[in-house]
């Protein structure tokens, strides 16, 4: 090793001294809490046993199209009646949790309070509940926000967890794929229907990226899904462009109860 070498390799290893004990020194400060009820832990983006138990994890049995929790077993591939009366524009729903609880506190964290040390938990998570559809996708694309609202909020919280799940699984993610390119209302507090007609028309392909689409089984990951609304109109653009198969991944899901 020549002295440039040397001098090279102590300035990396001071820098990580430096480095390390900068972090010590900031978690005296600022010790590692909870995500969902702030008590402190033993380190970032965990959770107390408590806010743990809160959780309710969506498990099988389920619906295979909808991903919604059956209260007993009817057996390998059973679909729920709502999934036969009304089909949905996508393959299948896969959530982790129920929008509730400590669930629903980790969703609005990260959304407006700009939590996105959340989404790399949120996205392990997501991980192991996308039934492995992530592992045999072709690609990996986030639910946009438009242009406006983005530059209002800074980031977009389904981008952060698709951001997360490419790294996690090594798969490819096409952030400007889907366009939102209609300005659209809040969903917060609006019907199933106004929901659907604040979406229509809302998302596009971008120009020239059909063929990142075409033929190709896409993961389109949003933080909650609620009525379908935005995932399905996004879902409705990415089938019209040749997509193969379409699985929607979300990390909430709000649901009443088992049926």
């Amino acid at each position: 090793m020549g002295i440039g070498d040397s001098l090279f390799s102590g300035l990396l290893s001071a820098s990580a001294i430096m480095s390390d004990a900068g972090r010590a020194a900031f978690r005296m400060i600022y010790p590692p809490t909870c995500a969902g009820c702030n008590c402190m832990t033993g380190r970032e983006a965990a959770l107390c046993a408590d806010c743990w138990r809160d959780v309710a994890f969506i498990d099988r049995p389920f619906c295979e199209v909808l991903g919604i929790p059956f209260a007993r077993d009817h057996g390998h591939g059973f679909v729920s009646a709502k999934a036969i009366a009304e089909p949905p524009p996508f393959d299948r729903l896969r959530s982790v949790a129920s929008h509730d609880g400590t669930a629903r506190k980790l969703v609005h964290r990260l959304k407006y309070q700009d939590r996105i040390d959340l989404a790399h938990v949120m996205a392990t998570w997501m991980l192991r509940a996308s039934d492995g559809t992530v592992a045999d996708c072709d690609c990996i694309i986030p639910v946009p926000l438009h242009r406006g609202r983005f530059l209002r909020r800074r980031f977009n919280q389904s981008a952060e967890l698709a951001r997360h799940l490419a790294k996690l699984s090594g798969k490819p993610m096409l952030a400007g794929t889907l366009l939102r390119v209609k300005p659209t209302e809040r969903q917060v507090g609006l019907s199933a229907n106004a929901r659907r007609d604040n979406v229509r028309g809302a998302f596009s392909l971008a120009a020239g990226s059909e063929m990142d689409v075409h033929g190709k089984r896409v993961v389109l990951v949003d933080d909650v899904y609620t009525t379908g609304a935005t995932v399905g109109a996004a879902s409705r653009v990415l089938r019209k462009a040749g997509a193969a198969d379409v699985t929607v991944l979300t990390f909430a899901m709000a649901i009443s109860e088992p049926i």
